[in-house]
C-alpha cells in the first residue's frame, strides 16, 4: 500500500504531459510543437539550405548572380523556399539577389555559406538570412517628414547599383517554357528590370531554369527526420479512419470519411493541400452503379487519397482497405494477391529511381519490368515536398505512359522526395474474375548517397474494417 501511494504521489508530481504521454503522434494536442517551436525549426532548415545547398546548385548551373524580383501577391514559386516561416508575402516589391563571391573571384569555398551574399531589396533580413537594402528619400512631406521607402523605378536603380558593384559574369533569372517552378518572373517585372539594367547587363542574363527547380526539391537532414514523423501521422490517421470507430457499415457514406479526414487534420492544427477522396469497389457492381457517394457495405474494397500539410511540407498517400463480412477474419486471398501485385509494381519502380536518370528513363525501365512480370498497371509518380505536386521530373502521367515531354526529361537528384503513385489491376477469382484496382501512393526519399527508401513504410496488408 505504501509503495502504491508513493508511486501515485510521484505520478501526480509530474507534468500532465509526462503523465499522459501518448504513444501515437496524432494523439498529442500539438503533434509537432507550438507554432513558435515549429517556426524556429523551419528557420534552421532555411539557414542550412542557404549555406550548404544553394552555393553548390549555383555553381553547377554556372550562375554567379541570381535575381528574383516579385511584387506582393505575385510571388515567384521559389519564394516560399527562400523566406523565413514568418514571411507570408513579398513587401510591395521585393528583389532577392544572391551573389557568389567565391565563384566570381576564384576564392575557395569554406562550406559555411560565407561565399554567398544574400541581399533583399525592399524586404527584411528575416532573422539574418538576408541583408536588407532599401531605396529611400531622405525626407518626404507626404508622410509627415519621415523617410519613405520607394519601390518603383528607384528600387530598380538600386538593383543596377548592386549589379554594377559586383560585376557578375552570368546572371540567372526565372523563366521557363517547361517548368512552372522556374517561370516566376512576371512580364512586368522583367520589363522593369531590363529597362533599368541596360544592354550591358541584359546581355549576361540567362534562364536559371534548373536552379529554382532543384532548390525547391532539395531537402536537408532535419527536414527528412521531420518528414518521417509527418508520415507516421498519416498512417495513424488512415488506420483510425479505416476502423469501426469511424465507419458504421450501412450508415457511413464515402463523403463522411472525406469530411472526417478534413476535420481530424484541422483539429490537430494541420492542413491539407487537396480535397481528400474515398472510392468503393464492390463485387458485382460497377462504379456507375455505385454512384458518387455510396454507403459503405460489408465486403467493400475502399480506396483513399489523402494528404497532410505541416511546417511548409506536404504528404500524398493512397491506401486500400477491406470491410470484413460477418464471420470473416481476413480479406479474401484474391484481394491480397491484388495488393501484392501493386506492391511488386512499387518495388519495380523504386529499383529504377536513382540520381542522374530522367523521369522518362525511369518510367520506360519500370514499365518494361512491369510487362515482363505480367502486371497490368499504370505509373504516374511525382516529386513532393514544398508543393504537393513538387519540383522535379515527372515519372509518367495517367494518360502519358510513354513519357512526358519536357517535364519528364528533368533528372532525379539526391536529397529529394517522391510520391510513388501507381495502380495495378488484377482479376480476382473470389469476385468471379472481376478486375480490382489497387491504387497505391507512398512517399519515399532519395538519400545523400542516392539510395531510395520509403519514408515510413509500404502498405503490404489491406487495412481491415471490423
Amino acid at each position: 500500500m505504501r509503495a502504491s501511494f508513493a508511486a501515485a504521489a510521484l505520478l501526480a508530481a509530474l507534468p500532465l504531459s509526462a503523465q499522459r504521454a501518448p504513444t501515437r503522434i496524432s494523439d498529442r494536442p500539438h503533434p509537432f510543437g507550438t507554432l513558435r517551436e515549429q517556426a524556429e525549426r523551419q528557420q534552421r532548415w532555411l539557414e542550412t539550405r542557404m549555406q550548404t545547398v544553394l552555393p553548390a546548385l549555383m555553381r553547377a548551373q554556372g550562375i554567379d548572380m541570381w535575381i528574383v524580383p516579385m511584387r506582393e501577391y505575385a510571388e515567384d514559386p521559389v519564394f516560399s523556399s527562400l523566406v523565413s516561416p514568418t514571411t507570408f508575402s513579398a513587401r510591395r516589391r521585393t528583389i532577392y539577389v544572391v551573389f557568389d563571391k567565391c565563384s566570381a573571384s576564384g576564392r575557395t569555398d569554406t562550406g559555411d555559406g560565407a561565399c554567398l551574399e544574400r541581399i533583399a531589396l525592399g524586404g527584411t533580413s528575416q532573422g539574418g538570412v538576408w541583408e536588407a537594402k532599401r531605396s529611400t528619400l531622405a525626407v518626404d512631406a507626404a508622410v509627415g517628414g519621415r523617410q519613405a521607402e520607394l519601390w518603383g523605378d528607384e528600387q530598380w536603380k538600386l538593383l543596377r547599383q548592386v549589379v554594377e558593384e559586383r560585376n557578375p559574369r552570368v546572371i540567372g533569372i526565372d523563366y521557363s517554357k517547361v517548368f512552372a517552378f522556374s517561370d516566376g518572373l512576371t512580364h512586368g517585372e522583367y520589363l522593369g528590370m531590363t529597362e533599368a539594367l541596360g544592354d550591358r547587363w541584359n546581355a549576361r542574363l540567362k534562364s536559371a531554369e534548373e536552379l529554382p527547380l532543384q532548390f525547391i526539391a532539395s531537402r536537408v537532414a532535419d527536414e527528412d527526420a521531420f518528414y518521417g514523423q509527418l508520415q507516421q501521422v498519416v498512417w495513424e490517421l488512415v488506420g483510425e479512419m479505416y476502423s469501426g470507430k469511424v465507419i458504421a457499415v450501412g450508415k457511413t457514406r464515402t463523403s463522411d470519411l472525406v469530411w472526417w479526414w478534413r476535420q481530424r487534420v484541422h483539429d490537430l492544427g494541420l492542413g491539407t493541400w487537396f480535397q481528400p477522396s474515398i472510392e468503393v469497389q464492390r463485387q458485382g457492381r460497377t462504379e456507375e452503379q455505385l454512384g458518387s457517394d455510396p454507403l459503405i457495405q460489408w465486403g467493400d474494397v475502399l480506396h483513399c487519397d489523402v494528404g497532410i500539410t505541416a511546417m511548409g511540407l506536404n504528404t500524398d498517400t493512397q491506401h486500400m482497405a477491406y470491410v470484413l463480412r460477418l464471420g470473416e477474419n481476413d480479406a479474401p486471398p484474391g484481394l491480397k494477391q491484388a495488393l501484392a501485385n501493386g506492391n511488386a509494381l512499387q518495388d519495380l519502380l523504386m529499383a529504377e529511381i536513382r540520381p542522374g536518370r530522367s523521369g522518362n528513363d525511369v518510367l520506360a525501365a519500370a514499365r518494361a519490368s512491369m510487362k515482363a512480370k505480367g502486371i497490368d498497371g499504370t505509373i504516374y509518380s511525382h516529386p513532393i515536398g514544398r508543393h504537393g505536386h513538387g519540383a522535379g521530373p515527372l515519372i509518367g502521367l495517367w494518360d502519358y505512359q510513354d513519357g512526358v515531354p519536357g517535364r519528364g526529361d528533368a533528372k532525379v537528384m539526391a536529397n529529394m522526395w517522391y510520391s510513388i503513385e501507381l495502380q495495378a489491376t488484377t482479376p480476382v477469382a473470389d469476385w468471379k474474375g472481376q478486375p480490382v484496382r489497387m491504387a497505391l501512393e507512398e512517399d519515399m526519399a532519395i538519400g545523400t548517397d542516392g539510395t531510395p527508401r520509403w519514408v515510413h513504410g509500404q502498405q503490404k496488408k489491406l487495412w481491415l474494417v471490423k
